[in-house]
């Protein structure tokens, strides 16, 4: 199969940072001066997967086993002076790996079981948005862009208990949990009964979807009828959750300084991360602001699990 490093010209060397580093073949080729610095490297995924960077012209190509290779990653071997007729014979062994991957990957993927107690609720009522009692919660709740969900209230009770609003927390349609957020300026904001491990969002994901939003907060995944973790990590129960659903992972931290460290863990996990360029902190004030279709749509187009292009994201968000 492709052996990259054998392929590549010239002296090697490996860095602290685990990349092969080298002079890339790629600088000439795009109008730049040639590279005597050994400024390209290859880093690896594992035994089969890399990424190639340039880190004098910006030329950056890969390789994933089961893929079709790409077109930055063929002019790389055309430059290296690999024959045409090779490159094909590479890309049909590639492809040809792809339903046994699939297979090793849906083992992998195997449902492990996650079971939490069932919980009471607090005494309250269904959100009635046509009741006068509910308008100030009913104002609350539309003004985060949040439908389709059963949320609580407490209108004859009193003191701060009277002024909140209530999300229950189901998992396989149990009640296993719920939230209040308090709608007046006091802190804490969010009070939860919430069991360790558990992901708020489950039983939102239907069958037929291909991927699962996961985001930080409650109101996000309302917002755009996706995962929340309730906080910025991902512990190994929450993660197995998300892995029973058998479908792509795209993690969208809040961003900022807190928010950023999720990503470490979700690129642990083998999920995708989404850096959106927003004008917005997290999922639901982009919602707010943007609309639910046109947010969902830059969540997908911005996915990925290349670490190269997220950490640029992620330094880039850094600064600002």
């Amino acid at each position: 199969m492709l052996d990259i490093l054998s392929i590549i010209p010239g002296k090697k060397k490996v860095t602290q940072g685990g990349w092969h580093s080298f002079n890339a073949v790629c600088c000439h080729h795009r109008g730049h001066r040639p590279d005597k610095r050994q400024r390209a490297g290859i880093k690896f995924v594992d035994e089969h997967n890399w990424n190639m960077n340039c880190f004098n012209c910006g030329f950056r190509c890969g390789f994933s086993l089961g893929r079709t290779i790409t077109r930055n990653t063929r002019q790389l071997l055309l430059w290296c002076g690999i024959d045409e007729s090779q490159i094909n014979r590479w890309n049909l062994e590639s492809l040809q790996q792809r339903d046994l991957l699939e297979v090793i990957q849906h083992k992998k993927r195997k449902k492990a079981k996650v079971k939490f107690k069932e919980m009471p609720l607090p005494e309250a009522e269904l959100l009635d948005y046509s009741d006068l009692r509910h308008k100030k919660y009913s104002d609350y709740v539309k003004s985060r862009k949040v439908s389709n969900y059963p949320i609580l209230v407490t209108p004859n009770e009193t003191g701060r208990n009277s002024n909140r609003v209530i999300i229950p927390f189901t998992y396989n349609n149990i009640v296993v949990g719920h939230t209040s957020r308090f709608l007046d300026d006091r802190k804490p904001k969010f009070i939860s009964e919430q069991q360790s491990g558990y992901v708020f969002g489950y039983d939102l994901q239907k069958p037929d979807w291909s991927f699962c939003v996961v985001v930080e907060g409650i109101f996000d995944a309302l917002s755009i009828s996706g995962c929340a973790l309730t906080g910025a990590d991902i512990s190994d129960t929450q993660a197995q959750i998300l892995m029973n659903l058998n479908r792509k992972i795209i993690v969208v931290p809040d961003q900022d300084s807190t928010g950023l460290k999720i990503i470490d863990k979700a690129l642990q996990y083998g999920f995708y991360v989404s850096l959106p360029e927003w004008n917005a902190k997290d999922v639901n004030e982009a919602v707010i602001k943007y609309g639910k279709v046109a947010t969902l749509l830059s969540i997908i187009q911005s996915a990925t699990n290349n670490k190269i292009k997220i950490e640029m994201k992620r330094k880039k968000l850094e600064r600002v």
